[in-house]
């Protein structure tokens, strides 16, 4: 745990990080760019996600198929995944293989051929379909409707099958050259790595400043030909309007698959640890009043937990519970109830030391994984939060007091501020399970039905 970062800023403004750890031969190495859903205007949605996977699709000297076969090789899978605000390329090799994965993953990350587009396209609208025939998957994009409404952050990042189905070669890499620019790039690597070694590495293989084509001029043009003044990123930026809504999609499932949630804090808020140890009191662990008081106690679900996200400038919380129909309207009933007591009597000090642990006891365990400390790095950087040590986290983690949970509780989850979204058989059935938590229902709108 002795472990320290470095940085440096390449001169492109390509951003290096590395944490060296002791008695270990492997480096999971990441390439984080900033870039996601909500980077895109409405007529891109999804276009970072296909850019995602037309990026394992071939390179200027490495072929799809030789991309898999040299991390086969090494023992090694790559993978990538992409966010709201971020698209990430990650991998775990041997040291020894370190410097052939970061050329290969480089030439990925800045030089895309965009080849085999019909190919991959379908894989994507393949994806979109698996998607969407996964109810407890769904869910989670009807809530981010009902709590953001149009802002881009209610937009769901796999996007549309209309847009996939339409997007051209040339406009793949029109947003690539606007959003893969070097200085919207992290690099980070924990492991057996050296940081001057890898910082040649970039320095040799990342374009320089002037090389990326300039992102105002391929910025998006109106009918009369002007360019966007602002963007997504002014879009992304504003604050969303946090009314109250209902959202339902009618889908002959044999749950109700349902989510609570509502406004929440933004990623450089000092408040963090202390909503993931109230989130630990309220549904985060198998010891937490919803898990005990929905499952364990009257068997209504099998599911049932809280969760939060946090973004650049805002956040969001939420609850899921999955349900069957004869049981929604007493399920929704115990989570109201549950809300309101978190609202009034927050944690317990039993509750309260059980969850400080639990969430210290996660942290720690996560940083014995190089590749959650890769993560930790490039997540970090990326978003411009300091890179905090496991010793600093624990004292954050055990400062938070029964006072600033209630505080959080009081603003975040009263039952009567939070927005609904349902999955499942009737509208108006979800609706109504939704009275205890005042006239929600009155809300309401549809999402569609399949």
């Amino acid at each position: 745990m002795s472990a320290e970062h470095r940085i440096t800023t390449l001169d492109s403004g390509v951003r290096v990080v590395t944490e060296r750890v002791p008695g270990v031969r492997s480096v999971a190495l990441g390439f984080w760019i900033a870039t996601g859903s909500v980077s895109e205007h409405e007529e891109e949605a999804g276009i970072s996600h296909l850019l995602e996977h037309m990026l394992f699709r071939g390179t200027e000297r490495y072929g799809s198929q030789e991309i898999d076969q040299i991390f086969d090789a090494m023992g090694a899978e790559i993978n990538a995944g992409t966010d709201k605000e971020a698209t990430s390329l990650y991998t775990r090799v041997l040291d020894r293989h370190l410097e052939h994965a970061f050329d290969v993953m480089s030439e990925m990350v800045w030089q895309p051929r965009f080849g085999e587009l019909e190919a991959e396209r379908e894989v994507v609208l393949e994806e979109i379909a698996m998607y969407e025939d996964d109810p407890q998957d769904r869910v989670f994009d009807v809530l981010g409707k009902a709590i953001f409404g149009s802002h881009p952050l209610g937009r769901p990042v796999i996007g549309t099958s209309e847009v996939i189905s339409a997007v051209t070669r040339e406009q793949l890499a029109a947003f690539h050259a606007r959003r893969y620019l070097p200085d919207s790039v992290v690099i980070a690597a924990a492991g057996s790595v050296d940081h001057d070694a890898l910082v040649g590495m970039a320095a040799q293989r990342s374009p320089s400043a002037g090389e990326q084509p300039s992102a105002i001029a391929l910025a998006p043009t109106d009918a009369n030909g002007h360019r966007a003044a602002a963007g997504p990123e002014a879009a992304a930026a504003a604050a969303p309007d946090f009314r109250r809504r209902a959202r339902f999609l009618q889908k002959d499932t044999e749950q109700y698959h349902v989510c609570l949630g509502g406004a929440g804090i933004a990623r450089e808020d000092e408040r963090r640890f202390a909503l993931r140890v109230l989130e630990g009191v309220l549904g985060g662990t198998s010891s937490s009043r919803l898990f005990q008081e929905v499952r364990e106690r009257r068997g209504l679900a099998y599911s049932v937990f809280c969760f939060s996200s946090l973004y650049a400038h805002t956040g969001d919380v939420g609850l899921y519970v999955g349900t069957r129909p004869d049981n929604i309207r007493e399920a929704m009933a115990v989570v109201a109830a549950e809300l309101a007591r978190c609202v009034e009597d927050p944690a317990s000090e039993e509750e309260l030391v059980r969850s400080r642990e639990n969430l210290k006891g996660r942290v720690v365990l996560g940083m014995e994984s190089t590749g959650a400390r890769m993560s930790r790095l490039g997540a970090s950087v990326l978003g411009g939060l300091p890179i905090l040590s496991v010793n600093d986290m624990i004292e954050r983690i055990d400062a938070v007091d029964i006072e600033q949970v209630r505080e959080l509780a009081r603003a975040l989850f009263g039952p009567s501020t939070l927005s609904a979204a349902g999955v499942g058989p009737q509208e108006a059935e979800f609706l109504a399970a939704l009275e205890p938590l005042g006239a929600l229902g009155q809300a309401a709108g549809a999402e569609g039905s399949q």
